[in-house]
């Protein structure tokens, strides 16, 4: 018998594209090219019809990406665009400014290290460095979580505009250990301490059975822009290695900000082996606490 030739297989790409979402970016990549124009010379430069153009600067316009002329069917760019490009400029500054430090911080503490921002009533996870120990935690690179948990969480909560904490109090505070803070009270407690210390360890609130010391990062302006931590198992946080990541932590939060010209704190508010650290770490209030430095 004979034998029929296989014929080889195309490796087709798969293509994931949403057609829709392609679309609308067309559609705002030709308002940044031509502002002004309308439905009509949108769709025509598109080569798409005019319904479909009319739908998706709807859409856009309802969520603040384009705007409108109220006298003329001229269509623009939106207030939401600059929002996003003005963070974006923002993360990028911040990724650079911290990159070397994250990748020191993880060498002296070979614990794993997390670098978050604040977006909205969420926190963002921009960056992480591994540890060599083998613990899986909740913050992972792109990973959005909540702000009543958690050490760098908690600490951009601490520092964020008071209408935003309140709404955060007022609002559910999930539970994801049994040691979570759900109680507004508990949790007004917690932030009042983070306030006065200028830094925050988390134990077992988010992840079971790990820690979290984190620090904040400010910006030019002297406010909180970013928290920096260092995050692991527990069991290998004795009183010595709480102290030495603390201090770690703390100084690479300084130069991160250094970086982005924020001004110089009067003082740290702890030095590994010093009274004022040991104060801290055992809820004593530090000398360092009435510093006139813009902290929120």
């Amino acid at each position: 018998m004979a034998s029929v030739e296989q014929k080889p297989k195309k490796d087709v790409a798969r293509d994931y594209r949403i057609a829709a979402i392609d679309r609308a970016i067309s559609v705002l990549e030709e308002l940044a090219e031509r502002p002004g124009q309308g439905v009509s010379e949108i769709a025509r430069r598109l080569g798409m019809n005019k319904s479909l153009v009319f739908r998706i600067l709807q859409t856009l316009e309802a969520r603040g990406y384009v705007a409108r002329r109220h006298d003329l069917p001229q269509y623009r760019l939106g207030y939401r665009t600059s929002v996003l490009g003005e963070r974006s400029s923002r993360q990028d500054a911040l990724l650079m400014a911290a990159g070397a430090e994250m990748d020191r911080l993880r060498d002296a503490t070979s614990e794993n290290v997390n670098l978050l921002v604040r977006d909205g009533m969420r926190a963002l996870v921009l960056a992480t460095r591994e540890s060599r120990h083998s613990m899986r935690l909740f913050a992972q690179a792109g990973r959005y979580g909540p702000l009543h948990a958690g050490g760098g969480s908690t600490l951009l909560l601490a520092f964020a505009p008071e209408s935003l904490r309140e709404a955060v109090l007022n609002g559910p505070l999930p539970r994801y250990t049994e040691h979570t803070v759900t109680d507004p009270a508990a949790l007004r407690e917690v932030i009042r301490t983070i306030r006065a210390r200028r830094w925050h360890l988390a134990r077992s609130d988010l992840d079971d059975g790990a820690f979290s010391i984190a620090a904040p990062i400010r910006g030019a302006g002297g406010e909180v822009v970013a928290a920096i931590s260092v995050a692991g198992a527990l069991s290998r946080l004795d009183a010595e290695r709480r102290r030495a990541h603390l201090a770690a932590v703390w100084a690479a939060a300084a130069r991160i900000s250094e970086r982005l010209g924020a001004p110089p704190l009067e003082a740290a508010p702890a030095q590994a082996g010093t009274g004022a650290t040991r104060a801290c770490l055992s809820g004593l209030p530090s000398r360092n606490q009435n510093s006139k430095q813009r902290f929120d």
